[in-house]
């Protein structure tokens, strides 16, 4: 019988409750560590989920023990603790995106395979049923080649929002916005769905949020290898919050479709009453009729069933079976990566007023963050009413 894994966790805030609620109750799993910054916040948490509380995670890795670590610091710091853990022979699975910048995800990467631990990073929307149909239906052929996507995410976020930790809405303490934030997931799909990226022309700004630096809008035209073309459309900037969906079109004219969120993309640990991820789009010969069909099994499943936390819990089994199996976990370092080669062409093409041709590296003769420090945002150049 498999033995418990011992798991710890640093990043004690509103997606770390879901992640040691989950640790903790996981077969297979023991949460016995926590790390904050504030020790009293750690062993205030630690002692509501039966784990220590630490305030290094240096000190905490080097007397627990652990076999997995998960990191759900803000961005700029998930880096520095994935290479603690993997130097000490720890598997970590880490939020999204795995960094801010390509040269912090290269050395994560580096990092836990120069010393053999498994690199997983957050991606839950993989697992809704509706995504599932979408990949199942590519690889199939039942749409012949995907030739044409459109990712489109109008959600909103409110000066409340951006308040509610520090660390929001700064180039330094999260990244960025949209792009860096809320949307990673939708992008992941999109280049899991569509294949390698062959060039990139973007734009993004600040629209309506002057009391934030980083970006609440991005929008881009995508080339990929095998020739098909793609739209991408982020924003928070849209009140109240529409949708977020991603629409594959086929080389046989047939067209599929998930809409991943009914409004704006959830606030873990603040959103509740969560809509479940549906088929919106499915005209696939001989198949229409399974659309109304499915939309009921999905709205169905979900009765009782927390969205936010279930996919987390799914993703998170994957990657604790992935350790203990040996195995590769389904969305690794390498696939976190290139969410931020997407992210980081956006940025670099605005700055360059031109198309980016991938794959990216990382730049050492710049210090301008890819661009993003190097732009005045709309909203700081305007006045609004």
């Amino acid at each position: 019988m498999p033995r418990t894994l011992r798991a710890g966790l640093v990043g004690l805030g509103k997606i770390g409750r879901t992640h040691a609620a989950i640790l903790g109750s996981l077969p297979g799993s023991s949460l016995v560590a926590v790390c904050d910054s504030r020790l009293e916040h750690a062993a205030r948490f630690g002692a509501e989920f039966d784990a220590r509380g630490y305030d290094d995670l240096d000190e905490m890795l080097e007397r627990e023990h652990l076999d997995v670590l998960s990191v759900c610091t803000p961005h700029p710091a998930h880096v520095a603790a994935v290479v603690a853990a993997a130097q000490r022979g720890v598997h970590v699975i880490v939020e999204k995106p795995l960094a801010p910048n390509l040269a912090g995800c290269d050395l994560a990467i580096a990092a836990c395979e120069n010393n053999g631990v498994k690199l997983g990073v957050i991606s839950q929307r993989r697992f809704y049923p509706p995504v599932v149909r979408l990949r199942d239906a590519i690889l199939a052929g039942k749409i012949g080649s995907p030739v044409l996507a459109e990712l489109v995410v109008l959600g909103w976020r409110d000066q409340a929002y951006y308040e509610s930790d520090p660390w929001r809405g700064t180039w330094d303490l999260e990244g960025g916005g949209v792009l860096m934030n809320q949307c990673p997931h939708q992008i992941d799909l999109l280049q899991w769905l569509m294949g390698p990226i062959e060039e990139l022309f973007g734009y993004w700004d600040n629209l309506n949020h002057p009391y934030i630096a980083v970006e609440d809008t991005a929008l881009a035209v995508i080339k990929f290898k095998s020739g098909a073309l793609a739209s991408l459309l982020l924003s928070n900037s849209q009140k109240p919050g529409l949708y977020g969906r991603l629409h594959i079109h086929g080389s046989n004219g047939s067209s599929i479709g998930a809409q991943t969120e009914s409004a704006s993309p959830f606030i873990a640990g603040v959103s509740s009453g969560i809509e479940p991820p549906i088929n919106d789009l499915w005209t696939v010969p001989g198949e229409e009729h399974l659309l109304s069909i499915w939309q009921a099994e999905d709205r169905g499943s979900t009765e009782g069933r927390d969205v936010m936390s279930y996919y987390h819990e799914v993703q998170i089994r994957d990657f604790l079976d992935a350790v203990a199996r040996d195995r590769p976990p389904v969305v690794d370092g390498r696939e976190g990566r290139k969410v931020v080669e997407v992210i980081t062409a956006v940025y670099r093409s605005q700055r360059d007023r031109r198309p980016i041709t991938f794959p990216l590296q990382p730049e050492s003769d710049r210090a301008d963050f890819d661009g993003r420090l190097s732009y005045v945002p709309l909203s700081h150049r305007m006045v609004l009413p």
